[in-house]
C-alpha cells in the first residue's frame, strides 16, 4: 500500500492500545484508592506486566531507530564510494550485514548480494576485511 496523507500515522498495538491505556486505568485506580477491592496480588501483576510490555516496546523502538540510522549511514558510505545510491533492492538484513565489509569490498560486494540474493549470514560470511563495529555497546 503506498504510503499517503490519510494513512501515513503508524500505531504500535502493544504501546498505544494496552500500556497506555492500562497505565492511565492503573493509575485512576491507584489515585481513587481502589487497589483494596482489586487486590495486591493483581495490582503486582498488573505492575510488573506494564514494565515487561514498556521494556519490549522501548527495545523494538530503539532496534527501529537503529536500523534507519544504519541504513543512512550505509547509504551515504556507499554513495561516496560509487557516487549512486545503495540499491534499493536490498532488504534491510542485507544492508546491515553490508556495513561489516570493508570499503574496498562494498561495491563489489554489494552487487554479489543482489544478484546471488545472498542472505545477511551469507554476505556475512563473504566479507575478507572485516570493518568492525567499535561503537557498539
Amino acid at each position: 500500500m503506498a504510503q499517503n496523507y490519510k494513512n501515513h500515522r503508524r500505531f504500535s498495538p502493544p504501546f498505544h492500545f494496552v500500556l497506555v491505556p492500562v497505565s492511565l486505568i492503573a493509575m485512576i485506580i491507584s489515585i481513587a484508592g481502589g487497589w483494596e477491592d482489586i487486590g495486591l496480588k493483581w495490582m503486582y501483576t498488573l505492575i510488573f506486566f506494564l514494565i515487561l510490555l514498556a521494556a519490549y516496546c522501548l527495545r523494538t523502538f530503539a532496534l527501529k531507530v537503529q536500523d534507519r540510522a544504519i541504513r543512512a549511514e550505509e547509504n551515504l558510505r556507499y554513495f561516496m564510494l560509487t557516487g549512486e545510491r545503495l540499491p534499493e533492492t536490498l532488504k534491510l538484513g542485507q544492508v546491515l550485514a553490508l556495513r561489516f565489509s570493508a570499503d574496498e569490498e562494498l561495491p563489489a560486494l554489494t552487487k554479489r548480494a543482489i544478484t546471488e540474493n545472498l542472505s545477511a549470514n551469507k554476505i556475512k560470511q563473504a566479507v575478507t576485511h572485516w570493518r568492525e563495529d567499535k561503537l557498539r555497546a
